[in-house]
């Protein structure tokens, strides 16, 4: 499992035009299901998630979670984070690691429901389809999550 965690002020997911999803303030979260992962993996990253401490305080230190912030998830499936770039792989990424669509969906979709089942809004994309995503990033403050 590998994602991307962006704090955001605002983010909208379009697809053919229409918007589908949209947020204010809170995560934009870019999710790759890789072979292998598993249920407790998928629990593992819900719980942590929403408990991530990068929300600022009043003392203006990143001390608060989604849960405390009162923000909102937008959860996107990127199957092309699972990619391998890098020496020996040529010029195209190489997705053989990433999980086969149907096993990639029922993850994803347990996240999603993990992550509501702690009280926090959960907004998606749509699963396998061609996304265009607008946000505004807040900091930036982005991190890298593999498990």
């Amino acid at each position: 499992m590998r994602a991307v965690i962006q704090r955001t002020f605002r983010s909208v997911l379009s697809v053919d035009g229409k918007i589908v999803s949209e947020i204010p303030s809170g995560l934009t979260v870019f999710l790759a299901i890789c072979k292998g992962d598993t249920e407790e993996a998928a629990d593992y990253f819900a719980r942590k998630l929403v408990r991530l401490r990068v929300f600022r305080d009043d003392a203006d230190k990143m001390n608060r979670s989604i849960l405390d912030a009162g923000g909102e998830i937008l959860l996107v499936s990127q199957f092309s984070l699972a990619g391998k770039l890098g020496k020996g792989s040529g010029n195209r990424p190489d997705f053989g690691n990433a999980e086969e669509p149907e096993r990639a969906r029922a993850l994803y979709e347990r996240v999603t429901e993990k992550v509501r089942a702690e009280g926090v809004t959960v907004k998606t994309g749509v699963f396998g389809a061609h996304m265009f995503i607008e946000q505004q990033q807040d900091g930036p403050l982005s991190f890298i999550f593999e498990c």
